[in-house]
């Protein structure tokens, strides 16, 4: 599964703050991010997705994801864009 994905901002006017995608993290995830921590991991987004949340989490310039159910993928099918730099 390809999935494309926003790093500076989303479609929305107001882009979500650390805190409210932290709250739409499953007990799972939250668990598996945390224990990632201590190796640098930090999270950068949370995508809704049919099956649940999709946590995108990143360190330094590898990018992982961590599904619904706390199931931690190093190696996605993951694009990050970022958007067009102002002129």
């Amino acid at each position: 599964m390809n999935q494309v994905a926003y790093q500076l901002s989303e479609r929305r006017e107001t882009p979500r703050s650390h805190e409210e995608h932290w709250e739409l993290l499953t007990a799972d995830q939250k668990v598996a991010l945390y224990d990632l921590n201590r190796f640098g991991y930090r999270l950068l987004f949370v995508r809704s997705m049919p099956e649940g949340p999709l946590a995108v989490i990143s360190q330094q310039d590898d990018i992982a994801i961590i599904d619904h159910e706390g199931e931690l993928n190093l190696h996605p099918n993951l694009t990050l864009r970022e958007l067009p730099k102002p002129h």
